[in-house]
C-alpha cells in the first residue's frame, strides 16, 4: 500500500509556472506507475500525464502537451508535475494517483488503487 500526499498548488497568473509534488509513503514507490489528474467538483476527473516506474516513458493529455512535464526521484519517493504556460482553463484540483505494476500507462482513474488529497491551483486571468 502507498500513502499519496500533493503540494504545490497555489495561485498564479495566466501564462505563469508551477510545480507540484507528490510525496509516496513506503518501500516500494519504484513498483508503481503514477499519474497526475484534475478535477472540477461535479465534472470527471480528468487525465493530465502519467508516468511509468523508472520515469523512462510519460504520457500527456493532448490538452498539456508541451506545457507541462511529469518526472518521478524514485529515492526520494517524489513525483513531479512542472506546468508552464499555465492557462485560466488549467484551474482545477489537481490529484496524483498510483497504479500497481510497471506495464502500461495509463489515463483511466479508475485503473489508479491509490490517490493523494489534491491540490489547488487557480490560473487568473
Amino acid at each position: 500500500q502507498v500513502q499519496l500526499v500533493e503540494s504545490g498548488g497555489s495561485w498564479v497568473q495566466a501564462g505563469g509556472s508551477l510545480r507540484l509534488s507528490c510525496a509516496a509513503s513506503g518501500r516500494t514507490f519504484s513498483s508503481y506507475n503514477m499519474g497526475w489528474f484534475r478535477q472540477t467538483p461535479g465534472k470527471e476527473r480528468e487525465f493530465v500525464a502519467a508516468i511509468n516506474w523508472n520515469g523512462g516513458t510519460t504520457y500527456y493529455a493532448d490538452s498539456v502537451k508541451g506545457r507541462f512535464a511529469i518526472s518521478r526521484d524514485n529515492a526520494k519517493n517524489i513525483v513531479y508535475l512542472k506546468m508552464n504556460s499555465l492557462k485560466p482553463e488549467d484551474t482545477d484540483v489537481y490529484y496524483c494517483a498510483a497504479k500497481p505494476g510497471r506495464l502500461l500507462l495509463s489515463a483511466t482513474h479508475t485503473s489508479y488503487d491509490y490517490w493523494g488529497q489534491g491540490t489547488q491551483v487557480t490560473v487568473s486571468s
